[in-house]
């Protein structure tokens, strides 16, 4: 069934309304819209708005302790004869570390757990899986007097 035609003339009704609504809509920004012309065979989404999150609560409840502290990096002293000699002769201690403490961590450990201040260390990883640790103290400490007071080695 076609559009209704009305009584006086040979258009359909409605047609003046549907006119004046096709003209409202050209006006303002859709006055000049144009097909978008595609060059690039492949569709890539838009990038839309990526809101920050924004949680509800913690995935955590507490946050960890420092996985190293001082009492975790310094095992213990080393007390053998050739850790002796060192101390002797060389001003060294010896100390058997934490595997995963570099020398930094070593020497900050070492200063606040026995108030030493050391000039040098080395480290070496035995073959029984441990990591030991040469602390050359400054010239006027007493690695003798340290071992004595302050670990109790001698």
């Amino acid at each position: 069934m076609g559009p209704k035609v009305s009584a006086k003339g040979g258009k359909p009704k409605g047609l003046k309304q549907a006119s004046a609504a096709a003209k409202a809509a050209l006006r303002g920004d859709n006055a000049n819209k144009k097909r978008k012309v595609r060059t690039s065979t492949t569709f890539h989404r838009p990038k839309t708005l990526t809101l920050s999150r924004a949680p509800k609560y913690h995935r955590k409840s507490i946050s960890h302790e420092p996985r190293l502290d001082e009492h975790k990096i310094i095992v213990h002293p080393l007390n053998t004869e050739s850790a002796m000699k060192k101390l002797e002769e060389h001003n060294t201690l010896v100390f058997i570390v934490d595997i995963k403490a570099n020398k930094a961590q070593i020497k900050q450990a070492l200063k606040k757990l026995y108030e030493i201040d050391v000039v040098k260390i080395n480290t070496l990883i035995r073959p029984d899986g441990k990591k030991k640790a040469y602390c050359k103290l400054t010239p006027d400490v007493d690695a003798l007097d340290i071992a004595a007071t302050k670990l109790a080695l001698v």
